[in-house]
């Protein structure tokens, strides 16, 4: 009996870039997540489904077991801390930066300034290990408004053109990390379905490489 294979990804852009990448694998999916209301996707190979879920969840699943392995963006991985993962390869794809942002002539009010994000405990380590304190607000998305209100006198996202940063007068100022997804795979998986496992990361490394 073959064991099922379960690989976590989020829809978009990792998505649509992990798809030639799962190909090399020998691995495509039978239903596209764009159009299929199905949260399990089946693929070409029986023993192996897609489960399509929030970036920021895809750790996490893979972190307890709901699935094998996963693509995850180096900010979501950073974020949840990577326990009970291996990160056993950089995918290359979904390249951006992490930034903290703002205006760039700014001067703060507060003896402690606001930082809007999405990441909280990336900005709260970043800025505690510059002996910085600030005071952070989590928010969802649209992080650049938080500036224009007053909100915050800065934010930590991801940038990858600049381009939004630009259209509302704010620019990137400092660089927390360069950021790409990474294959990520559970740790008792690893161990239960080793050689399949392997494989597969071998396929997509060689894919990388090319």
């Amino acid at each position: 009996m073959t064991m099922l294979l379960t690989i976590a990804l989020s829809k978009g852009r990792i998505f649509q870039e992990t798809l030639p990448l799962l190909a090399a694998a020998g691995i495509l999916p039978v239903d596209d997540p764009e159009t299929s209301r199905k949260l399990i996707l089946d693929t070409n190979q029986p023993d192996v489904k897609l489960v399509i879920i929030r970036a920021t969840d895809v750790p996490t699943y893979v972190q307890y077991g709901a699935a094998d392995l996963g693509v995850a963006g180096k900010d979501v991985l950073i974020e949840h801390g990577g326990e009970g993962l291996y990160e056993p390869l950089d995918l290359n794809i979904a390249r951006c930066r992490l930034m903290v942002a703002g205006h760039p002539d700014h001067r703060p009010q507060r003896s402690r300034p606001r930082i809007a994000t999405k990441y909280p405990n990336t900005t709260r380590r970043y800025f505690a290990d510059q002996g910085r304190q600030v005071e952070v607000i989590k928010l969802y998305g649209s992080m650049e408004l938080a500036p224009l209100v007053g909100l915050a006198d800065y934010i930590v996202d991801v940038v990858d053109t600049g381009n939004t940063l630009k259209a509302n007068g704010l620019a990137p100022l400092e660089h927390i990390a360069d950021i790409s997804s990474r294959l990520i795979v559970n740790k008792a998986a690893m161990k239960m379905k080793h050689a399949r496992i392997k494989t597969i990361i071998e396929r997509m490394a060689a894919a990388v490489a090319a």
